[in-house]
C-alpha cells in the first residue's frame, strides 16, 4: 500500500481491531482500517489503492466479522458520509447516516413512510445493499434514485430500476459500485404524527427484542410464508449455548455475546441452531447475517 499523508494517517490505522466497529463486538483486525469524513476523502482513498481489496462497514451490523480479521481495507461510513438534505418529497441521505437518524429527520420534517427504519441498527448504506425492512416496509420501496462509487472513485447516479431488488438481496449493473448516498421519495404528511409512530414501534421492538445487548439484529432470513424465530422456537433451542454467544431467550432469531464471546463461538452457534431446525422442523435457515473475514 502506498504511503499517505499525516493527514490521511489520522483517519488510516494499519491492524485495527474491528470489534469496536461491530454491534456483535466480535472480531479480528483490519489489514487496514479507512474512516473517510466525506466523499472526498474516500475518492482519494480509492484512487490511491488501486490493488487493494476493499470491505465496507456502517455501523457493523448484520456482520459477523470472524476472528483472524479481514485482509485489505474496510472502510467504515458511519461517523462520515453523513449528509441529509430535503427537497419538498425527496430526502437525500449519504451512505453513513444511521437509518434511525434518517426516520427521526423524516418524521419532524413532515414526511412519511420511512418510521419502520427507527429500530433498525445500521446505516443507508447498509440498508440499501440488503434491502432492510421491518414492520412491513422495505427500503428500495422508498427509493427514487442512488448515488454509486466504482473502484477507480468515479461517482455517478442510478436509477432504481437498474437493480434487481428482492428479500435482503439487491443485484447492482456492476459489481465494482458501491452505494455512497440515496434519494428517497417520501410522503408530505404533516398532520400525521410520525414522531409518535416511531415512538410506539420503538416501544415495541424494545419489549420483543433484546435491544441493550450485544446482537446484530436477525440472525437468519425468513422462509417464504415462515419466520425464522418460531422455527427455532418450535426446535426448542432458546437458551442454546456456545460459550458466551446465546440463542436471546427473548427473540429466538437473536444470538446475544453476553461478554467475551468470539466470532468462532457465534459462528458455530449459528450452524447448531442451523443443523437442529433441519432434523426438527424440517426448514434449513439462510443466515441473513454476512460472514466477513477469515478464521485464525
Amino acid at each position: 500500500m502506498m504511503a499517505t499523508s499525516r493527514r490521511s494517517q489520522l483517519r488510516e490505522q494499519a491492524g485495527a481491531p474491528l470489534a469496536p466497529h461491530t454491534t456483535w463486538r466480535v472480531g479480528g483486525p483490519a489489514e487496514l482500517l479507512f474512516l473517510p469524513r466525506d466523499t472526498d476523502e474516500l475518492v482519494g482513498f480509492l484512487q490511491r489503492e488501486q490493488g487493494c481489496p476493499i470491505t465496507w462497514l456502517g455501523l457493523g451490523s448484520n456482520v459477523l466479522v470472524r476472528d483472524g480479521g479481514v485482509k485489505g481495507a474496510v472502510i467504515v461510513t458511519a461517523g462520515g458520509l453523513g449528509d441529509i438534505a430535503r427537497d419538498e418529497n425527496r430526502v437525500h441521505a449519504g451512505a453513513g447516516v444511521p437509518v434511525a437518524k434518517l426516520a427521526r429527520f423524516c418524521a419532524r420534517n413532515g414526511l412519511q413512510g420511512l418510521e419502520f427504519l427507527a429500530g433498525i441498527p445500521g446505516t443507508v448504506g447498509g440498508a440499501l445493499a440488503m434491502n432492510a425492512g421491518a414492520a412491513g416496509s422495505e427500503t428500495w420501496g422508498f427509493i427514487d434514485a442512488v448515488d454509486v462509487l466504482d473502484r477507480n472513485g468515479a461517482m455517478r447516479k442510478r436509477n432504481k430500476e437498474e437493480f434487481i431488488v428482492r428479500y435482503r438481496h439487491v443485484h447492482g449493473p456492476s459489481p465494482n459500485e458501491w452505494f455512497v448516498g440515496a434519494t428517497f421519495r417520501l410522503t408530505s404528511a404533516p398532520d400525521v404524527d410520525g414522531q409518535a409512530r416511531i415512538r410506539a414501534l420503538l416501544k415495541s421492538r424494545n419489549a420483543t427484542q433484546p435491544m441493550q445487548t450485544a446482537n446484530a439484529g436477525s440472525v437468519f432470513r425468513n422462509p417464504p410464508g415462515q419466520h425464522a424465530w418460531q422455527l427455532i422456537e418450535q426446535a426448542g433451542l432458546k437458551g442454546l449455548r456456545e460459550g458466551a454467544a446465546v440463542v436471546s431467550e427473548r427473540h429466538a432469531n437473536f444470538i446475544i455475546n453476553e461478554g467475551g464471546a468470539t466470532a468462532m463461538q457465534i459462528e458455530t452457534l449459528i450452524t447448531r441452531v442451523q443443523a437442529a431446525v433441519k432434523e426438527r422442523v424440517g426448514v434449513f435457515l439462510e443466515p441473513e447475517v454476512r460472514f466477513l473475514g477469515e478464521a485464525p
